[in-house]
């Protein structure tokens, strides 16, 4: 399974659209606080449906409680706009840790610090960004195909 971290979710759709992806692609949540919601948020549960139940979750208190239990630190991937290296070039495998920042700043320096691999989604010059469960399903769709062509 892959692991999909959202280092400090502020929207609670967002969360539970990328919740209910995860269910659906057999891969598991990781949640970095603080959240800009509660996980009991009706708004989180109407986006994750019935389906939040079967999610595979964890969350933790802080950026260091996650870098913690993290076997192999050259297997994170972070996703940032202002990266020059595309998904498209990265070899995903079983176990990599796909790391998306919060939604109205993206990942801090400080995260991007501790991690080698930045990668970006392409877009044109017309958009800033893509909203945060489009970037983690763009991403999600490509590791499980390479995955898939590559077991």
């Amino acid at each position: 399974m892959l692991n999909i971290v959202l280092v400090e979710p502020e929207i609670p759709n967002n969360t539970g659209n990328i919740g209910r992806l995860c269910v659906g692609t057999g891969n598991k949540l990781h949640l970095i606080h603080p959240f800009g919601f509660q996980i009991t948020d009706k708004n989180l549960k109407r986006s994750g449906l019935d389906y939040w139940v079967h999610l595979h979750v964890k969350e933790y208190q802080n950026i260091p409680e996650w870098t913690d239990q993290i076997p192999d630190k050259s297997r994170v991937f972070l996703f940032s706009s202002h990266a020059k290296i595309s998904y498209y070039e990265a070899e995903f495998q079983e176990g990599d840790w796909l790391v998306f920042g919060k939604e109205s700043v993206g990942l801090s320096q400080e995260v991007l610090d501790l991690f080698e691999n930045h990668l970006t989604i392409p877009m044109s010059g017309l958009i800033r960004s893509y909203n945060i469960a489009n970037s983690v399903a763009f991403v999600v769709g490509e590791a499980r195909r390479q995955i898939l062509l590559n077991p």
